[in-house]
């Protein structure tokens, strides 16, 4: 099984951007819960074979 991982930061304009390293994914959210939301919608599109997708939510933040 493949894993994505998605470099997550707080935007200038507020809210946060993500973006996958090694694929062509990048999505925002005003709200932390919105950009998980839209993370997981991205990858759906991005991966859009038909194949069932597994998310694990392994997310470091760091103070």
């Amino acid at each position: 099984m493949n894993k994505l991982i998605f470099l997550v930061e707080e935007a200038s304009e507020g809210g946060f951007t993500a973006r996958a390293l090694g694929e062509s994914i990048f999505t925002e959210g005003d709200s932390y819960n919105e950009l998980q939301k839209n993370i997981r919608d991205a990858v759906v599109c991005h991966f859009n074979e038909g194949k069932e997708l597994l998310f694990e939510d392994d997310l470091l933040q760091s103070q």
